[in-house]
């Protein structure tokens, strides 16, 4: 069990997650610095935070690696076709069983979470831990954030209901454009003379990611909490929710498995195909959730891909240690036979 929590502790689960809580607390009992009429610009500084953080991650993007990668390209397909398709499709199926305005909205953050692209760090660490194709984890976790930046709000242009004009798609992918994909080509481009700074400085870019995040939080649930939008959830809600967000994880590992069993994939491929196509990034959920949503709204919007983002780790670390076990178990007898 020890091994576990050390292995849910690398991938960012333990205290980036008590620190979630933690903010999500102070919004409900301090929401008034992250209004909007608040003195301080928060929401402001989050913005421009976002930004930096996308210029460091294409930072630590060698063009060469991802040329590289693109030979793989069953895999490829598999994980972006579970991503941004079977995902929403699955739950556009699930539609009918969120009946009444507050279930409305609870389905429509689900919808949100499950258009979302994959997770770069913990995909890796995971495929790392099961011995996995891990050049090939990092080149769809990479490509992943890159599309969804598109797939993303094209999918919540479809399925929400809005009064004409008061969702523009070209204008947020315009925005997403202008506050993702600007720096990120930006840092890709000066990777061959600035990445090795991001590679030493690694530890630290990360903290000041997971501050940004938090900050984001912090806003999102502040307007959340002043416009009383949870006044109509409760702990049944709360755990239906978990229910059906462990339920959508587990549907699709195993069914991921299935495909990667039938197309006869190597063992390294079918561990990133399964690890890489059943997550869902929360720092890309926090980064599209302050464009796609506007003020209060923003904070329930983000509750679904909190509680998978807590539970795929969860999940995933208990796999990736046993199929790691198991390949090990495997090479040493070999070992012994030979």
């Amino acid at each position: 069990m020890s091994k576990i929590f050390q292995t849910a502790k690398k991938a960012g689960l333990d205290e980036f997650m008590l620190a979630l809580l933690g903010v999500i607390l102070l919004a409900w009992l301090w929401p008034e610095p992250g209004m909007r009429d608040s003195p301080l610009p928060l929401s402001e500084i989050s913005t421009y935070a976002v930004s930096v953080i996308f210029f460091f991650y294409g930072l630590r993007l060698s063009p060469e690696k991802l040329r590289a990668g693109l030979v793989n390209w069953k895999l490829h397909i598999m994980v972006h076709l579970s991503t941004f398709v079977l995902f929403p499709v699955l739950a556009l199926t699930a539609r009918s069983f969120f009946t009444g305005n507050e279930a409305q909205s609870l389905w429509l953050a689900v919808f949100f979470l499950t258009a979302l692209p994959s997770t770069v760090s913990s995909s890796v660490v995971m495929v790392s831990i099961a011995r996995g194709n891990i050049p090939a984890a990092i080149f769809n976790a990479s490509i992943s954030s890159l599309i969804g930046v598109f797939a993303t709000p094209l999918w919540m242009g479809l399925v929400m209901d809005a009064t004409p004009g008061a969702f523009d798609l070209w204008s947020v992918v315009g925005k997403l454009a202008l506050q993702v994909l600007l720096p990120v080509f930006a840092g890709i481009l000066l990777n061959g003379r600035w990445g090795h700074f991001a590679e030493t400085y690694k530890k630290y870019i990360r903290y000041f990611d997971q501050f940004s995040i938090l900050l984001i939080v912090y806003t999102s649930f502040c307007e959340s909490f002043g416009e009383h939008l949870f006044s109509a959830l409760d702990l049944k809600d709360l755990l239906f929710l978990g229910a059906g967000m462990l339920g959508l994880f587990f549907g699709i590992y195993f069914l991921l498995t299935f495909i990667a069993n039938l197309l006869h994939f190597s063992d390294e491929d079918r561990v990133t195909a399964v690890f890489c196509g059943s997550k869902k990034s929360l720092v890309q959920g926090a980064v599209m959730s302050k464009v796609l949503f506007s003020g209060a709204q923003a904070g329930i919007m983000l509750l679904p891909i909190m509680i998978y983002h807590a539970l795929q780790l969860i999940a995933a670390s208990i796999i990736a240690q046993r199929i790691g076990r198991e390949a090990q178990e495997q090479v040493a007898q070999q070992n012994r036979i030979l």
